[in-house]
């Protein structure tokens, strides 16, 4: 199983601050809402997070519509605030669906099974933070063996200033960890997500970045 970590983060690998995210990029949001959600008709793309992200989204937004929304945590009696899924909620729109899970592995493991009655197959899967379960997806497989899940691919929106140093939460330093990591061309990102992708460095709010894209 191929995954994809899509992230935010400084030139420090900075991704979060007291808890919420440390800009408000509403282009950038609107780039991360169109990659994750675009899949062919019949299929889905599933976003994979953590429990602090899961709580970072305004209620109103919870769950981030038309993609399946799996939620790791270790609390087994963790509330969503939404009712818990059953057999026949599976039938429901997407946009109202969310999955608990207890780990990572069990939420990749799952994904097959728990897909909505509108949607055929699973298109990709997109883990979405926070900073533990990116450290840990980037640890599930050394080497892409079809039967393993494996993080082939970093959509990363490079924060280049200002430097936020402020952020208590970190991205991992994926680089560091394995040097098989290229980037690769805007032509390469805009093929992939099949989208028009603004080339170079961007600028709102005050805030310059860029988006790219890493491959192993």
């Amino acid at each position: 199983m191929e995954l994809t970590l899509i992230v935010a983060a400084t030139i420090t690998h900075g991704i979060g601050h007291s808890g919420a995210l440390p800009w408000r990029l509403p282009n950038e949001m609107a780039y991360f809402a169109k990659v994750t959600s675009k899949a062919p008709q019949g299929g889905i793309n599933a976003v994979v997070m953590g429990r602090k992200s899961w709580e970072s989204i305004p209620p109103k937004y919870r769950p981030l519509k038309n993609r399946l929304n799996v939620v790791v945590s270790r609390q087994p009696e963790y509330d969503l605030g939404m009712p818990p899924p059953t057999q026949s909620s599976l039938t429901s729109p997407t946009s109202s669906l969310a999955i608990l899970r207890p780990s990572l592995a069990s939420a990749l493991g799952s994904l097959q099974d728990i897909l909505p009655s509108d949607a055929s197959s699973l298109h990709r899967t997109f883990i979405i933070g926070g900073a533990s379960i990116y450290a840990e997806a980037l640890n599930l497989s050394s080497s892409p063996q079809e039967s393993l899940p494996f993080v082939n691919r970093i959509l990363l929106t490079r924060v280049l200033s200002p430097a936020y140093s402020e952020c208590d939460v970190f991205f991992p330093d994926f680089q560091a960890l394995d040097s098989r990591w290229k980037r690769s061309s805007h032509k390469e990102l805009e093929e992939w997500t099949g989208l028009q992708v603004s080339e170079g460095v961007q600028e709102e709010r005050g805030t310059r970045y860029e988006y790219q894209m890493w491959t192993r």
